[in-house]
């Protein structure tokens, strides 16, 4: 019950909740439209059992639903916004990773000589 805890637990639930690399895999992917578990399977990379217990917890968690089309099962995401908080993760990284790319430049730039320094001994 979201009124019984404090909101910063419910936000950490929700990141916990896609703290796993195969449940943004498979957000990315619903970007396109609804997919199939036949169709997820060779693009995430995951035995079937495997993906659908991720299915199971993004779907417990009401970030994708499904929907039966025959024998068939359909996964979407609930809220399109998750790809919008998706988007600024990617910006985050991204930043960060430029910065790490110009620091590393900066490193490889520096020369330090070989050699022993004297040190006073006395």
């Amino acid at each position: 019950m979201l009124g019984t805890r404090p909101i910063y637990q419910v936000k950490a639930e929700f990141f916990k909740t896609l703290g796993h690399p195969a449940r943004i895999r498979v957000l990315e992917l619903l970007r396109k439209g609804e997919l199939s578990v036949a169709e997820l399977i060779p693009e995430v990379g995951l035995e079937p059992s495997h993906l659908s217990q991720q299915l199971g917890v993004l779907r417990r968690a009401h970030i994708v639903q499904s929907r039966k089309d025959r024998a068939t099962v359909l996964y979407s995401v609930a809220d399109p916004m998750i790809f919008e908080l998706l988007e600024v993760a990617k910006k985050i990284l991204t930043s960060s990773l430029a910065e790490a790319g110009q620091l590393l430049a900066e490193l490889e730039t520096l020369k330090f000589e070989q050699g022993r320094q004297d040190r006073d001994t006395a």
